[in-house]
């Protein structure tokens, strides 16, 4: 097949360029050109600026893809521009959405059929805390208005694995490795569910070869800590109540990764991806997403915000004893 993916240089978009050549499809990349490109030399690279409308996409005027996968629209503008260029031009629009555009709290686990926030104005263009889930959710409904018929929207859960630079979930794959008394929030009953990356790429991938349309959420299995930190390697957890850690270390984006089960946002963790798993998602063991993780990171040059240090000083003053 000929696939067009919306971004590509990044995270979910490089893991889909991937499996798409492994899997012996021919791959355009459209995006700016300005995020650091590691993909191989055959890929095709298509520049241009989403931001500009439709004079920032004459690259994609003329040309004809069995699919284009979207991992790069954010904003209604963005993808409105995109996905009407490319009406007729595509046989299946493929959009990454997000877990973030179900309204919490709400009966629990989450499914495709759990109510939605209300969608953004499409004239929104600030990305924050409180507007990336409206916005996903008019994103969707773009992309589902121009392809009624042949459109697959994703709904992934925190997506993990090589090449995440956000250290929310490397640093517990990297911390409980290196052994030692560690920190972690709660008293490990509590559940984490994230998504890797692989998976979510081949299923981009299955749903495209399938011609499979439809609202799928994608998720890992969903785990305690005390299991979670077991499997990265922990064998001696300190555990501490999240809102006394979290006053503790109030600058640290690694607790971000926890949320109670009592949370009113416990739906970000509660996740059913049942209808996924029948349309053929297969899973990668929690273990070796965190081992592939934590082989990544160690390549990396960017540090925690929770240095050894910090945590030894955190572990003092917690527990005098």
């Amino acid at each position: 097949m000929n696939v067009l993916i919306l971004g590509g240089t990044q995270f979910i978009g490089r893991h889909t360029v991937e499996a798409a050549l492994a899997a012996g499809h021919r791959v355009s990349v459209f995006n700016r050109g300005q995020s650091p490109d590691e993909l191989p030399a055959e890929i095709e690279r298509l520049r241009g600026d989403r931001d500009q409308g439709k004079s920032g996409l004459t690259a994609l005027m003329g040309r004809q893809w069995d699919a284009c996968v979207d991992v790069s629209g954010y904003l209604p503008q963005q993808v409105r521009a995109s996905a009407e260029l490319l009406s007729g031009q595509v046989g299946r629009y493929v959009y990454i959405s997000s877990r973030a555009v179900y309204a919490e709290p709400c009966p629990l686990p989450i499914t495709e059929q759990s109510a939605l926030q209300a969608p953004a104005a499409e004239d929104i263009t600030e990305i924050n805390g409180e507007t990336y889930g409206p916005l996903k959710v008019a994103c969707e409904q773009i992309v589902q208005a121009l392809y009624p018929d042949a459109c697959t929207i994703l709904r992934p859960q925190i997506v993990v694995g090589p090449h995440d630079a956000n250290p929310r979930y490397p640093y517990w794959a990297v911390r409980a490795a290196r052994g030692g008394v560690m920190l972690a929030p709660g008293d490990g009953s509590d559940h984490l569910q994230v998504a890797d990356v692989r998976d979510v790429s081949r299923f981009v991938l299955k749903v495209i070869a399938d011609g499979r349309s439809g609202v799928f959420n994608l998720a890992g299995p969903r785990l305690i800590w005390a299991d979670f930190l077991r499997r990265c390697g922990a064998t001696d957890v300190h555990w501490v109540d999240a809102d006394t850690l979290k006053q503790a270390l109030l600058d640290t984006e690694e607790l971000s990764l926890y949320v109670a089960d009592t949370d009113p946002q416990a739906g970000r963790m509660n996740v059913s991806f049942d209808r996924a798993i029948q349309a053929g998602f297969t899973l990668t063991a929690p273990e070796v997403t965190a081992r592939d993780t934590r082989t990544w990171w160690s390549r990396q040059s960017v540090p925690f915000t929770l240095t050894p240090e910090r945590e030894v000083q955190v572990l003092s003053r917690l527990d005098p004893t």
